[in-house]
């Protein structure tokens, strides 16, 4: 009765049983001995048919805790002699990925891992740190080497820290799909060159990509160029804008020293005039009504008619207008403002290209915040892998 009883709550199905209960009262640890009905015949994979039993192999796996002991199956583990005369291990459908562990105490372990650091999951489950890293380790290479990327068109790029000095991991993100597709260690133009390698090797092609959303990089415009032979680059107007806040800051600083009444205004200038309180929408009003003598009244002037500029729909209307913006700024005394313009005529095409595509980074930053949090959460550890599998486990590779 306490034999059949386990065979139902472990799921057990002939022709294994469960041969025997063991419990160890001084290591606090039950051993449940599984065997196979003599004279059983055996399916191998990728071998038609059913195979006799050449000998056995006794195999000692974890599995989920009884109440609050150690659980282990001790099952004896055929090994057929297929028609050619090879000798062939046949494990149950139960049995882990790795040595020594039953599938649903790796899946208890990959669930804990999604949660807390390895080192807590170690403590949780009695095991060392490597044998925790190992088993999940496994699971993301499974994950990675069946990806399907065929269908992949239009992804955005973007870096995020993954360790102290200044060590980064580049992300890749399919737009449509709305999901992380590659996370490498680097923030060069080799990136790239590694993404569009993963492409062909999970049934897609570099040549299939034909929209990219990155950031201003060298690195990543090079790289894309090189290997992304038909991906139009698109430069999202927050990016732009984000450098126009920043050239207007810039001019307030200088100002602030000789304008007494710039101090304290930081925000007023910065946030979206939507978002003001009656007071600082007063002191910008007050303040724009001097845009004849104060460079930091042009230098906001010229930030807002850059974003309305960026929010037309009409491509030709968009490049005549921001040529127009370039060159005004240009001819301006507003002189961090002009950096911008600069970098608007250097990336002109990939600025203008956000008019019809309307993508974004957003999304990938986005990931980026999750991917900080779970290596804030997964702190101390000490390889790349690791980190890559706390970001794959939240962001579905």
């Amino acid at each position: 009765m306490t034999n059949q009883l386990f065979e139902a709550a472990l799921g057990i199905k002939a022709p294994w049983y469960v041969q025997g209960v063991d419990f160890d009262t001084a290591k606090r640890q039950l051993t449940i001995a599984v065997d196979f009905v003599a004279g059983s015949r055996f399916a191998y994979p990728g071998v038609a048919g059913e195979h006799p039993v050449h000998d056995t192999q006794i195999k000692r796996l974890r599995h989920l805790n009884f109440f609050q002991h150690e659980c282990y199956l001790e099952v004896r583990v055929p090994r057929v002699r297929l028609p050619d005369g090879a000798v062939r291990l046949v494990e149950p459908d139960w049995v882990g990925q790795l040595d020594g562990f039953t599938l649903l105490f790796e899946a208890l372990v990959l669930m804990l891992a999604q949660q807390m650091p390895f080192a807590a999951v170690a403590r949780i489950v009695n095991l060392s740190w490597h044998r925790v890293h190992a088993i999940c380790s496994r699971y993301v290479e499974l994950a990675l080497a069946s990806a399907n990327l065929s269908d992949v068109s239009t992804v955005a790029i973007d870096e995020t820290s993954y360790r102290r000095g200044h060590e980064y991991l580049t992300l890749v993100a399919d737009m449509r799909a709305r999901r992380v597709v590659f996370v490498t260690p680097g923030r060069d133009a080799k990136t790239i060159e590694g993404f569009a390698a993963c492409l062909s090797q999970h049934y897609g092609t570099p040549e299939q990509v034909t929209s990219v959303s990155i950031d201003m990089s060298p690195a990543f415009i090079k790289g894309v160029g090189e290997h992304l032979p038909n991906a139009r680059v698109t430069f999202d107007k927050f990016h732009v804008v984000a450098h126009a806040s920043k050239a207007l800051d810039t001019v307030r600083r200088q100002q602030q020293k000789a304008d007494p009444e710039l101090k304290g205004m930081r925000w007023t200038l910065l946030k979206d005039a939507n978002k003001l309180n009656l007071s600082q929408l007063t002191d910008l009003e007050a303040l724009v009504r001097q845009y004849a003598t104060k460079r930091t009244a042009r230098a906001w002037l010229y930030r807002e008619q850059l974003r309305e500029i960026l929010e037309r729909k009409q491509i030709h209307v968009v490049s005549e207008m921001l040529r127009q913006w370039c060159t005004n700024v240009m001819r301006s005394k507003v002189e961090p403002m002009k950096d911008v313009a600069r970098l608007i005529r250097r990336h002109f095409d990939g600025i203008v290209a956000w008019t019809q595509t309307r993508q974004t980074n957003g999304f990938i930053e986005a990931i980026n915040g999750l991917f900080q949090a779970a290596k804030r959460k997964a702190r101390g550890y000490t390889r790349f892998t690791t980190g890559n599998f706390q970001g794959s486990c939240r962001l579905n590779v």
